[in-house]
């Protein structure tokens, strides 16, 4: 019964890295679609997004049943409901890069970036996928390095968000209502994908350690 309930969570385990490898991809193609005005890359990560939805739906019912059926409790039992905080914050990257890609799509055949802003979000996009496949990483080493390289990658988002609404109430701002529109929310989802990860990040040291890094005055799991 044991090895059933071990063999159980090992696949837990690989759920989650494979919803962060589709999450990494995600989040790479989002944002060469969105500094590049690619259409048809734009379209592939929302339609892609249901596959990172039904993972999580699968990974999740997968995580209930264990509940359900095993009872378990201390060691075994952080790691199912870390899963499904995991899995929740994973599905939510996934479509973080989904609203990225969907305003590339909506601004087709112009770039959604205006230039003075796309050197930014250039660092942003780096910054974002650095954090993804930091992620994957994370899920499969439980390098506690990792999971600080990732908070590190978070900062750097996090000012780069900052410099986003430096750029947009400067003197040398001229864009569009759209596109100042197009520029806090864009900034806003990459902001949010790195909180995400770090909530991932913070879980899986939860795991290793049985502590939780501690909060750095925001909240790494809101929406």
């Amino acid at each position: 019964m044991r090895e059933i309930f071990e063999a159980e969570l090992q696949q837990i385990g690989d759920d989650l890295a494979d919803m962060s490898r589709l999450v990494e991809s995600a989040i790479s193609r989002a944002g060469v679609a969105l500094l590049t005005a690619d259409l048809q890359l734009a379209q592939s990560v929302i339609a892609d997004d249901r596959r990172i939805d039904q993972l999580e739906r699968d990974l999740d019912e997968r995580c209930v049943l264990l509940l359900a059926q095993q009872a378990p409790v201390a060691t075994d039992l952080r790691v199912v409901v870390s899963a499904l905080r995991m899995s929740a914050s994973l599905e939510r990257m996934g479509d973080l890069a989904r609203h990225i890609a969907q305003v590339a799509r909506g601004r087709f055949p112009q770039h959604a970036m205006a230039p003075l802003v796309e050197g930014t979000f250039a660092s942003m996009q780096d910054a974002a996928t650095r954090v993804a496949r930091r992620t994957t990483t994370l899920l499969t080493t439980r390098d506690l390095e990792v999971a600080s390289n990732i908070q590190r990658d978070d900062d750097l988002l996090d000012q780069l968000h900052q410099d986003t609404f430096q750029a947009l109430f400067s003197e040398s701002w001229n864009g569009t209502t759209q596109e100042t529109v197009d520029v806090t929310l864009v900034g806003r989802y990459y902001e949010r994908f790195g909180d995400h990860g770090v909530s991932v990040a913070r879980r899986v040291v939860y795991l290793v350690t049985g502590d939780f890094a501690e909060e750095r005055g925001r909240p790494a799991t809101a929406s």
